[in-house]
């Protein structure tokens, strides 16, 4: 506890907990009526996360197995790839389906829900298309400006 005396100021978000050094959750809404903002961050709150927007945009383009996906997204690990599916299941905007067969075989393909996202993904990548330097070099992005 000294080490925190002498930086001791009030703060009205403490991010940390001093007694055990554990980093305490970010308190999300339960309820949707508290500001226009909200839905905003409930839609995010969804598809949140390094993988899951990249995940919906390879799945745009049809049903895929876990390799396919695993081999486009070169830089995930098999945990955080697995995390990240089972997250969009769970939330209704994956399916998966298992055929019973040895090796047993896995594809995702998208929901309804999934699919209604398809907008907001592709102006995701057209924003970043155009404010982005990724995929382009400097002087082209400099040049587009």
């Amino acid at each position: 506890m000294a080490r925190y005396d002498r930086n001791a100021q009030e703060r009205t978000y403490k991010a940390h907990s001093i007694g055990n050094d554990t980093v305490m959750p970010r308190i999300r809404h339960t309820a949707l009526d508290c500001s226009p903002g909200c839905a905003v961050e409930a839609t995010l709150e969804l598809i949140d996360g390094k993988w899951k927007g990249v995940i919906l945009y390879h799945l745009l383009e049809g049903t895929l197995r876990f390799n396919a996906i695993r081999k486009r997204l070169p830089n995930v690990t098999q945990r955080m790839l697995t995390m990240q599916l089972r997250e969009l299941e769970r939330d209704g905007f994956l399916l998966r389906t298992v055929y019973p067969q040895v090796p047993p075989r896995v594809e995702y393909s998208l929901t309804e829900r999934g699919r209604s996202l398809e907008p907001v993904i592709m102006a995701l990548k057209r924003w970043g298309d155009r404010h982005t330097t990724f995929g382009r070099s400097t002087a082209v992005a400099e040049a587009a400006q």
